[in-house]
């Protein structure tokens, strides 16, 4: 197996398992499973959805606009840009776990005819050329072995003038010295993350321009150690092993502590690919 493939069916098999499932379905914020704002509160889901309504905002009209939500978890974005803007969304994601459960969660939202659910990866879109309106993304890219290979398809299916709208967990351009963040690199399966100068610079060589970068790594901090908090707090109500949960403790810490230590960065990017 080619080693593309191999950390792709690692993140598929994570994913899927039944620990990982029940802490981001108990713990990690329900349909929302990525990084919250918490300007206004410390509750995980709340905040979660916050970034949701602030990405959302960055987009402009999307009444009738055709978005594709890429890593889209268990949907809680795409019923959100469905039923309150009016887009037609289709969910791209590996986990058949969490497709099942946005497909569920879609039909008794009663939007099965504004979303569906495409099981696959997002390095290798089953998508037209020039197809969506905006690319959406939270928290996925990270994982992708080839993430210059995601931006090519991003720029392939997205109409000329098309949005790009997407937050990742990312290593601050500053980074000197990588190696307190092996941890995370080993977690991940992967030798690095991006930045926000990765992106910028990859994004430009495709024909896009930046729009807007908000660096708000402050409450990527601030997420992490708040699921920490709940996750040891509430480990009696899993079904996970007490080594899953110690694992998730200690691979969470590595997020709080490399935030804290100017390590990491994130943040919403918007970018738009010449008309």
């Amino acid at each position: 197996m080619a080693a593309t493939d191999q950390t792709i069916a690692l993140a598929r098999d994570y994913y899927d398992s039944a620990e990982a499932d029940d802490f981001y379905r108990t713990i990690w914020g329900g349909e929302d499973i990525h990084v919250g704002l918490y300007d206004q509160g410390p509750d995980i889901s709340a905040a979660s959805r916050r970034t949701v309504e602030r990405m959302a905002g960055k987009a402009g009209s999307l009444k009738g606009k055709h978005v594709l939500d890429l890593g889209s978890g268990y949907g809680g974005a795409a019923r959100v840009l469905a039923e309150r803007y009016g887009a037609r969304v289709t969910c791209l994601n590996l986990s058949a776990v969490e497709n099942e459960r946005n497909r569920a969660l879609t039909r008794e939202a009663g939007l099965d005819d504004k979303i569906t659910v495409v099981d696959g990866s997002f390095d290798s879109l089953p998508f037209e050329e020039a197809t969506f309106d905006l690319a959406w993304s939270q928290d996925a890219i990270l994982h992708a072995p080839d993430r210059r290979a995601v931006l090519d398809e991003v720029a392939r299916v997205l109409k000329p003038g098309g949005e790009f709208i997407f937050t990742d967990p990312m290593q601050a351009d500053a980074l000197s010295d990588p190696t307190p963040l092996k941890p995370i690199y080993d977690r991940i399966h992967l030798p690095d993350l991006a930045s926000f100068g990765f992106y910028r610079e990859e994004l430009s060589g495709r024909g896009f321009e930046e729009v807007e970068v908000e660096e708000l790594t402050g409450h990527m901090r601030t997420h992490y150690s708040r699921v920490t908090e709940e996750l040891d707090a509430r480990r009696d109500e899993l079904g996970a092993s007490d080594a899953f949960v110690n694992r998730m403790l200690k691979g969470l810490g590595h997020w709080v502590s490399g935030a804290e230590g100017g390590l990491l960065a994130w943040g919403i990017m918007h970018f738009r690919k010449a008309a």
